[in-house]
């Protein structure tokens, strides 16, 4: 596996690096399983707090370059990735503030003597992480499980190593001990022998299904737990007493955030019939002022997508929508006439059941549009796919929100907002979504021992 940065804007590769060797492996699993057992888990919430304190304040002072090394590598505008670090290290510090609270003994009722549940620390914990969001990805899998007496190991997609080294070189200069946090440069047969090795207790892996389904079977055939965050096609509905502007704003933000390259990207616009037509021409001709350029400028719009594969990709999907049936409304093609991975901004609808982009995922700047009649057909459909991360509903009766955000079969549902994540607000999904939490308090359960202590 070749970790290089090529540029998606100029398609320039910049830095490649090689796998590390078996022997380099084994002597990063040996340092890692020997922080936890004599250093880590053994120090108090108090000290690992000055380390993820100092952590998230390198990471804001190195904001720019740290920003950049996204742009470069992965191609999203400067804007976003500056928002990135910032809420990277925003969990830093949620985490530094709250994971003694969280983690705190629960003492439980009984008839006779005492019970309490104390959590520990279950060891090496090692993260499959992607290249959408490459601080933000680590920062949600980091945090909780440093804060909670655990050390992790990282293997970070093989487009961003840059970012997954300035990562790791932000803890080492934060205090972290040699093996509390490890990047991998690794390849897929060595992914799998991590997995399996004795030392590793736990996996965190967010990617597609198919990448979920190995690393599951992997680790369960070793009696490993894990934590899955997978793919989305999030529904985004619009019921008839909507503010239709509104909508229409959180429908282009929810759909072209990060070039529409995002799991919980708002992907199925689902509009009731007596604003359909509406939301539509106000959605193209929102959509039709977006500008592709270099993302390091601050004027541009439309960043590239990650890759030339991630386009060829996404490409295919549209013209085998088409041929199924479906009818581009804008859009659907590569922008012509300048370097770099772009595609329009494009909006499909006629949409069948039975055509294979009704249950794909677009991992791109492509809105799926459907009308519905009514608000019982808007649930019907937004739960009529194999996902069911997130999803959005637009309505001016916030009771009527909260009852059909019930109906929805995902992990998360905002009423009157696209999907933007927060530290304090639990994220994952259900059904071929995944299983498991990150962020929040449930962030920091998943991989520690529950311990019940009973006294007599």
């Amino acid at each position: 596996m070749a970790y290089q940065s090529t540029n998606p804007y100029t398609g320039e590769v910049e830095k490649t690096f090689v796998d590390i060797s078996p022997a380099q492996l084994d002597d990063k699993l040996q340092r890692a399983d020997a922080c936890f057992k004599t250093d880590w888990r053994e120090r108090s919430f108090a000290a690992r707090t000055i380390i993820l304190k100092k952590a998230a304040t390198l990471m804001r002072e190195r904001a720019q370059p740290m920003a950049e090394l996204i742009t470069r590598e992965m191609g999203k505008l400067i804007a976003q990735s500056l928002g990135e670090v910032a809420l990277s290290a925003a969990i830093l510090d949620y985490y530094a503030d709250h994971a003694e609270q969280f983690l705190a003994p629960e003492k439980l009722t009984t008839a006779k003597g005492e019970a309490l549940v104390e959590s520990s620390p279950i060891g090496v914990l090692f993260g499959v992480e992607p290249w959408n969001y490459p601080y933000y990805q680590i920062a949600r899998f980091a945090a909780p499980n440093l804060m909670a007496g655990n050390v992790v190991m990282v293997k970070h997609a093989s487009s961003v190593p840059q970012c997954a080294l300035a990562f790791e070189q932000l803890l080492h200069d934060a205090g972290a001990p040699a093996g509390a946090y490890t990047n991998l440069f690794i390849s897929k047969e060595q992914v799998a022998q991590v997995i399996e090795d004795p030392r590793i207790r736990a996996v965190a892996l967010t990617g597609s299904e198919a990448a979920g389904a190995i690393v599951a079977a992997q680790a369960g055939q070793h009696l490993k737990k894990t934590t899955l965050e997978l793919g989305g096609s999030d529904a985004f509905i619009v019921l008839e007493d909507a503010d239709l502007d509104k909508a229409v704003k959180f429908a282009v933000r929810g759909r072209m955030g990060n070039s529409g390259q995002a799991c919980t990207a708002s992907k199925r616009i689902i509009v009731v019939d007596a604003l359909a037509d509406s939301f539509l021409e106000k959605f193209q001709s929102a959509l039709g002022h977006f500008e592709p350029g270099d993302p390091m400028d601050k004027v541009t719009t439309l960043a590239p997508l990650s890759s030339a594969g991630a386009l060829e990709i996404l490409l295919k999907q549209v013209d085998g929508a088409v041929r199924h049936g479906a009818r581009v409304v804008m859009g659907g093609k590569r922008v012509d006439g300048r370097h770099g991975y772009f595609m329009q901004p494009t909006i499909l609808t006629d949409i069948s059941p039975k055509n294979p982009a009704y249950k794909e995922e677009f991992f791109g700047p492509v809105a799926m549009f459907f009308r519905v009649k009514d608000e019982a057909a808007a649930v019907a459909l937004a739960n009529d796919s194999p996902f069911g991360l997130g999803g959005s509903v637009f309505t001016q009766d916030i009771e009527r929100g909260k009852r059909v955000a019930r109906k929805i079969e995902t992990g998360m549902v905002y009423i009157n907002s696209d999907l933007v994540s927060s530290p304090e607000l639990p994220f994952g999904g259900v059904k071929n979504s995944g299983y498991g939490r990150e962020l929040s308090g449930a962030g920091i359960q998943e991989f520690v021992n529950k311990k019940l202590i009973r006294v007599n």
